[in-house]
């Protein structure tokens, strides 16, 4: 299972790539592989400030549905519109292409929060 040293994750299967104050954030490759082959990604929240742990939107495969939260607070400035047309991206490149949205930090020692690689892999065993 590919889990990057130098990302953040949460509790919640996301990872977090922190540069500045802006976090770029997606879902991990243990969360895309089980929901599956991912076919929409909505995300309506753009342009929003958001606390920590609130619904920034949700991500849908062949057989579910699940809601993405915000791993910081902070205002959602961009979304990753590629996702519109290839939504499978997250599936082929979860820590990279298929990053969901950038957050502009409205509290970056929140960050200190969140688990490590080395805590999420315990995690997900």
């Amino acid at each position: 299972m590919n889990i990057p040293s130098d990302l953040k994750y949460t509790k919640d299967h996301e990872w977090l790539k922190v540069e500045g104050n802006v976090a770029t954030v997606g879902i991990t490759a243990f969360a895309q592989g089980e929901l599956g082959d991912i076919v929409y990604v909505e995300v309506e929240t753009e342009g929003e400030e958001l606390d920590q742990e609130e619904v920034f939107g949700s991500i849908e495969a062949v057989k579910t549905v699940s809601d993405l939260f915000m791993p910081v607070s902070g205002e959602i400035t961009a979304f990753n519109d590629a996702l519109e047309q290839d939504p499978e991206t997250v599936n082929n490149d979860p820590y990279g292409a298929g990053w969901l949205v950038k957050i502009d930090m409205s509290d970056a020692t929140q960050v200190e929060g969140l688990l490590n690689a080395d805590q999420y892999q315990e995690l997900i065993g």
